[in-house]
């Protein structure tokens, strides 16, 4: 009679492509093709998101990353739900609205919309001419103005501000290009736009080299109403806006790279929260301000805010010291 304790002689070999299959289950490969949605080409916020498809091409092996300009938050958002993007910019509050399903995303909700990491604070620039004679918020009463790049975080929080502030300025929707010129025609009094950090973005740096401008300041009084009734939104002071003008107070919002989890798993998120952390000073480099942004405290500071950290880039972000 043979023995029933020896195992079949390829009993190893099966265990062992076992053991494989259920490994490689449990750890995915990421992604290596991705696409990553940023904002208009004019925009500071683009060289920066440039940086980051570079470094997530040298975290992740055999990666490539196809960058391209879009709409900014709102319209990254609405891609994501096309799935046409895997990740893209994002401000907390359009993510708030998106998740939640309300303002332009009443109805429309998206409550899988997920961060991978954060990588700056926003500040809202209102910007005027200084011919215009405008010197407050309360007198753009009519005026034409333009609100920020069409479907972009920025217009859409422009739009939210001057709502709760019951101001109605003459709106007129455009890219950077078509307020720049608008601007510098006389034809609009100015217009708004997100800035990198605690300054002014890269255009209205340009444009005043021609055109003399102003930021205008929110009151204590605005900023209470402000914050009271839109989510996700700050406020932060621009102590060196330009010469002659004193600092201003200005809405800032915290901006993060999201995704859906129905769209990518937690191995390709853990990659790329990993190689944007690991390559940082790739975005250092494009953005000096960024060597005091704290990467990891940032990305979860988004939880609080109001915006869940896809499970996998989480497992990241707590996993350093």
């Amino acid at each position: 009679m043979k023995s029933l304790s020896k195992p079949p002689h390829n009993f190893s070999l099966i265990f062992g492509m076992a053991t494989l299959v259920l490994g490689s289950l449990a750890y995915a490969a990421p992604k290596t093709s991705l696409t990553l949605g940023s904002t208009n080409i004019t925009s500071s916020h683009f060289v920066v998101s440039d940086a980051m498809a570079k470094a997530i091409t040298a975290g992740i092996p055999g990666a490539h990353v196809s960058h391209i300009e879009t709409g900014a938050s709102v319209d990254n958002i609405r891609r994501l739900t096309k799935g046409e993007l895997d990740l893209g910019l994002v401000a907390t509050d359009a993510a708030i609205e998106a998740i939640n399903g309300t303002g332009v995303f009443k109805g429309k909700a998206v409550p899988d919309l997920v961060a991978l990491y954060a990588y700056d604070v926003s500040t809202l620039n209102v910007a005027v001419t200084q011919d215009s004679k405008v010197t407050d918020l309360g007198q753009l009463q009519g005026k034409k103005f333009n609100p920020g790049i069409r479907g972009s975080g920025a217009e859409q929080l422009t739009r939210q501000v001057f709502t709760t502030l019951g101001i109605e300025p003459n709106l007129v929707p455009g890219t950077v290009k078509d307020a720049v010129e608008g601007v510098q025609n006389r034809q609009l009094v100015g217009y708004s736009k997100y800035g990198p950090g605690h300054g002014v973005d890269a255009t209205l740096r340009e444009l005043i080299v021609t055109t003399p401008m102003r930021l205008l300041s929110f009151t204590a009084a605005q900023q209470e109403k402000i914050s009271s009734h839109i989510k996700g939104v700050g406020f932060t002071k621009i102590v060196n806006v330009m010469e002659g003008q004193p600092p201003v107070n200005t809405p800032s919002v915290l901006i993060v790279y999201a995704t859906r989890t129905a769209l990518m798993d937690d191995d390709t998120a853990y990659a790329i929260a990993k190689s944007i952390y690991d390559n940082r000073a790739m975005l250092i480099q494009a953005w000096p301000h960024l060597k005091d942004f704290d990467f990891k405290a940032q990305a979860l500071a988004a939880e609080k805010v109001g915006i869940k950290l896809h499970p996998g880039a989480k497992r990241f972000w707590e996993s350093l010291k």
